[in-house]
């Protein structure tokens, strides 16, 4: 049985989007997302916890989160977590981790041009899902015996 790589987040975008085009023409659009928490210690005393991810956005997805997304958007994004190293010009070992976008949903009205606020066809209620590689079949696993399964 293969395992499971999932990141759900909402936050709000930090960055306005940045994108790129790979030399094979493929658009990529990275952005800051901060997603918050609110708790209080044992002291009785409230804090506030932010962590920041970068996200990565391919293709299709990666067209339209540059077209509709602005700092300061709250967005839902789901994906999968990717961990890269690298050296840096200063010769440290740097290492960050990012979320690659599967599926980003548009949480509040504010942003576009000429659409009113919303996103692509978003309606008045809750946020417009926009998936990745849409169009595309992700592979189907293998065939597993119903006996190795877990439930």
């Amino acid at each position: 049985m293969s395992g499971l790589n999932k990141m759900l987040t909402i936050g709000y975008l930090g960055t306005d989007p940045e994108m790129r085009y790979l030399p094979n023409g493929v658009p990529v659009t990275s952005f800051r997302l901060a997603a918050s928490r609110s708790y209080t210690t044992s002291d009785g005393e409230r804090r506030d916890e932010t962590e920041w991810f970068t996200v990565k956005a391919w293709r299709n997805l990666a067209e339209l989160c540059n077209q509709y997304l602005t700092k300061g958007r709250r967005v839902y994004v789901e994906g999968r977590l990717n961990s890269r190293s690298w050296q840096g010009q200063d010769g440290q070992n740097r290492f960050t981790n990012e979320i690659t976008a599967e599926q980003v949903v548009f949480l509040d009205g504010g942003g576009g041009q000429g659409d009113g606020g919303r996103g692509p066809g978003q309606g008045g209620q809750g946020g417009q899902g926009i998936g990745g590689d849409q169009g595309e079949t992700p592979p189907v696993p293998e065939e597993e015996d119903a006996e190795d399964l877990p439930w």
